[in-house]
């Protein structure tokens, strides 16, 4: 039986809620995340809860730093929606090999509204475990080695507009800020 306004998750586990998706410049997001030493239950439901809130962002990817986990923890789902969801978790994610450039731009859910043309390396090998603790060995191309990437950057305390210019990074700070004052305003 499920509880009130609870769905059930990605693993049939039920999942109460969405987590709160911290945002720049929240300090969490420059911190390392742990390697993951023990996948028990507490793991599977961040899993399940992690993807509800990548969904319902919505977005193709999520780390567990974004939602205040410092746990190495990434969801990922490139699936078009019109073909349902295939939620991919990857656990203690390491590339281990990476060749190529590509120019994609780039945007983020702890990032709040900003995209920029972001250089990253075209196709990555990634490794790691599955949510089951089975090895995973991911070769990726085009949009999904970007994602890996950039949800990997997150692991590891970087964000995207670290590898865009200083000039267009200041350029997002001084925007950011007028946008919190102006909400700081109409809160009062």
């Amino acid at each position: 039986m499920a509880c009130p306004g609870a769905d059930q998750g990605i693993s049939g586990v039920i999942v109460a809620q969405t987590l709160r998706i911290y945002t720049f410049p929240e300090p969490v997001l420059r911190a390392k995340a742990e390697p993951v030493e023990n996948i028990d239950e507490d793991i599977q439901r961040l899993i399940d809860t992690m993807g509800e809130t990548m969904y319902g962002a919505p977005g193709i990817g999520l780390a567990a730093n974004q939602v205040g986990e410092l746990k190495r923890i990434i969801v990922y789902d490139l699936t078009p929606r019109s073909e349902g969801r295939k939620l991919s978790a990857l656990i203690n994610p390491v590339i281990v090999k990476a060749e190529g450039e590509i120019v994609h731009d780039e945007a983020c859910l702890s990032v709040i509204d900003f995209s920029a043309d972001v250089t990253r390396h075209a196709m990555v090998k990634v490794q790691g475990v599955d949510r089951e603790g089975k090895p995973a060995d991911i070769e990726a191309e085009g949009l999904l080695a970007v994602c890996l990437q950039h949800e990997v950057d997150h692991l590891n305390g970087v964000l995207f507009i670290d590898h865009i210019s200083n000039l267009k990074r200041a350029l997002y700070k001084r925007r950011l800020k007028k946008m919190q004052k102006a909400q700081a305003l109409e809160e009062r």
